[in-house]
C-alpha cells in the first residue's frame, strides 16, 4: 500500500469529502476551556466532520505518576475511533482550529495504533474558511465501524528511560516543543514546575509554520532542523512538550523534512516534575 502523505490542503480534502471511504475529525480544544474545543465544532465544522475530544478521545486517564495526557489503552482507543467510523480502509482527515498542534496528537495516535491512511489539515479550519469551504452546524453522526489496532513497538519514550540518560549523562537528544519562555523557566501558565529537562533542546512547534498557520516547505523545514540537531539528526533521538501533545507536531514536523521519526516521550514535562527529585534545569 502506498504511504498516505501526511498533509492535506483544503482544494484536495474539498475535492475528497463526498467519497465515502474518507473521515474528516475536528479535533479543536483549548486547555483552558475543554468544552470549548466541541461548542467550537457544533457552532460550525467542515461537513461531515466528527469531534474527538482530546482529554476523553485522544487521552487516558491522569494516574498520580502520568502527565497530563497519558496514552489511552489501545483497546479502548480502537473502540474511540471505531465509534468514529474509522475502519482499515477509511482515510482519516484530522484537523483543529489551525496550528495542529492539537490535531497532530490524533495523526501520531492513529498512525501508533497501525492506522497508517492519516493525513493533518494544512492550515486547519481557519485555512479552511479561508479556502471559502463548506461548514456546517450542529450534531453528526457515524455508522461504527470496527477498528483493528495493531500497536507499533518502540515509539515511545518512558520518564525511566529518559531520567537513566540524564543520570548517566547519556548523549540521547530530546527536543522540546514548547515555547521558549516554558522552557526555559521564564514563566509557566500550565504545569506547577518551570524549566526544562536538562540536556534537552528546544524547538517550540511553531517554528515548523508560516504566520497563516499553515506548514513550511519540506525544505525549509529541512533548514530547521539541521540547525536544530547538525549531527545528531542521524542517531536516536525524541520529542517532548508539556503533556506529549504538541510534541506529536515535532514528529510530524521531522517526517515532513524527511527525518526518520522520533520516539515520544508521551509523559513529557507534566509527568518528569511528579518527583520533586529529578533534576530541573532554567535558562536556554
Amino acid at each position: 500500500m502506498p504511504e498516505f502523505a501526511p498533509l492535506i490542503s483544503a482544494s484536495e480534502l474539498e475535492q475528497r469529502l463526498q467519497q465515502p471511504d474518507w473521515r474528516v475529525v475536528d479535533c479543536r480544544f483549548d486547555l483552558t476551556d475543554p468544552s470549548a474545543g466541541r461548542a467550537a465544532w457544533l457552532d460550525g465544522h467542515i461537513p461531515g466532520a466528527l469531534y474527538a475530544d482530546l482529554d476523553k478521545n485522544l487521552a487516558g486517564p491522569i494516574t498520580a505518576s502520568s502527565g497530563r495526557h497519558p496514552l489511552p489503552d489501545e483497546k479502548i482507543a480502537a473502540q474511540s475511533f471505531g465509534s468514529l467510523g474509522i475502519a482499515a480502509e477509511t482515510r482519516v482527515v484530522v484537523y483543529d482550529n489551525d496550528s495542529g498542534g492539537v490535531a497532530a496528537r490524533a495523526w501520531w495516535l492513529l498512525r501508533w495504533l497501525g492506522h497508517q491512511r492519516v493525513a493533518l489539515l494544512d492550515g486547519g479550519f481557519a485555512g479552511w474558511v479561508r479556502h471559502n469551504g463548506a461548514v456546517e452546524q450542529g450534531e453528526v453522526a457515524a455508522a461504527p465501524a470496527t477498528f483493528l489496532a495493531s500497536r507499533q513497538r518502540g515509539w515511545e519514550l518512558t520518564t525511566n528511560e529518559v531520567e537513566s540518560w540524564v543520570l548517566d549523562g547519556n548523549s540521547f537528544c530530546l527536543v522540546d516543543a514548547r515555547d521558549r519562555g516554558r522552557f526555559c523557566g521564564d514563566l509557566e501558565p500550565i504545569d506547577r514546575v518551570a524549566g526544562h529537562i536538562p540536556g534537552s533542546i528546544n524547538l517550540p512547534f511553531s517554528e515548523s509554520l508560516r504566520f497563516d498557520g499553515t506548514w513550511k516547505a519540506p525544505d525549509d523545514l529541512r533548514r530547521l532542523w539541521a540547525s536544530t540537531l547538525g549531527e545528531r539528526a542521524e542517531g536516536d533521538w525524541g520529542v517532548m512538550c508539556g503533556s506529549g501533545v504538541t510534541a506529536c507536531h515535532l514528529a510530524l514536523s521531522a517526517k515532513l523534512a524527511g527525518l526518520h521519526e522520533p520516539r515520544l516521550y508521551v509523559g513529557s514535562w507534566s509527568e518528569w516534575i511528579r518527583k520533586a527529585e529529578r533534576p530541573v534545569a532554567t535558562g536556554a
